[in-house]
């Protein structure tokens, strides 16, 4: 992937750069999002650039994303790069100032850049050719405001680490009351007697864009349950299924947790149903 996008221009990469008094790079001021594509199909670019709304409204950079200019941005780097399966990045700073200091600047113009890498194909409904999650579970550690995609992801990256130290896929995260939050980069269901479970938005979650897009179409088709509520620890070590979901794994069925294995240790049926349509109906948003 050789081009860029880097405040209005596309670029070589090896030539993109970004001030070191760039806040984003000294404080982590910044917002991003990143879309999947398939063959130059965009999943999910609207609600995705209204959470990098929500998230740049949240933090007071002052940019309003125009959904027009960043499908270009996004139609013109798979273009450049290629077309194929690529995921593209959207990245908004604060901006460059000429001093440190943790108040918000006046004035700055924000540092826009955007990139595409490879990804794997889309993600098929099929047990045989899917490769599941083993995790563990740890304390949430994060800070509470985990609702804003922030570029500032050190509380995430450690947590990621854990899993990834200890050869598993990812850490299912739990807070004080042993409720479920999310993964470290995902979003947490539990399944039991058919019935879906995922936690409640609030500022302990990210509201992951598949997450949404996967109970609208839940409920649309009808055929499986779906509770949006608090999810306790002991739910999930007692499931039938645990799935998590990213914008760039679709569905991921989960068969271990803690070494344990869920259930028979099986890709469970009900993952089948929901990845089947999920798979079917994620480019109609």
């Amino acid at each position: 992937m050789s081009t860029v996008y880097l405040n209005g221009n596309y670029i070589p990469m090896n030539e993109a750069r970004i001030s070191p008094m760039d806040r984003g790079f000294l404080f982590g001021d910044g917002i991003y999002e990143v879309v999947p594509s398939y063959d130059g199909q965009l999943v999910g670019l609207a609600p995705h650039l209204k959470r990098m709304q929500d998230g740049l409204d949240a933090i007071g950079i002052e940019l309003r994303v125009d959904y027009d200019h960043w499908r270009e941005i996004a139609l013109q780097l798979i273009a450049r790069n290629g077309s194929g399966n690529l995921g593209l990045y959207f990245h908004v700073s604060r901006g460059a100032d000429t001093k440190r200091n943790h108040a918000y600047p006046d004035d700055l113009a924000p540092t826009i850049f955007a990139f595409a890498y490879e990804i794997p194909s889309a993600p098929v409904a099929d047990k045989n050719a899917t490769t599941p999650f083993s995790v563990i579970t740890a304390k949430d550690l994060r800070w509470q405001r985990c609702n804003i995609k922030s570029t500032s992801l050190l509380g995430n990256v450690m947590h990621y680490q854990q899993s990834h130290t200890g050869g598993h896929n990812e850490t299912i995260l739990y807070n004080d009351r042993d409720e479920i939050t999310e993964a470290s980069s995902c979003n947490v269901y539990v399944i039991k007697n058919g019935i879906v479970a995922t936690p409640l938005l609030d500022e302990q979650k990210l509201p992951g864009i598949t997450r949404d897009t996967l109970l609208e179409i839940l409920r649309r088709d009808g055929s499986i349950a779906i509770e949006e509520r608090v999810v306790t620890l002991a739910e999930l070590n007692d499931a039938d299924e645990v799935w998590l979901s990213s914008s760039s794994r679709d569905i991921v069925p989960v068969i271990a947790i803690d070494e344990k294995p869920v259930a028979d240790g099986n890709i469970g049926d009900v993952w089948l149903v929901a990845q089947t349509l999920y798979a079917t109906h994620k480019f109609d948003f």
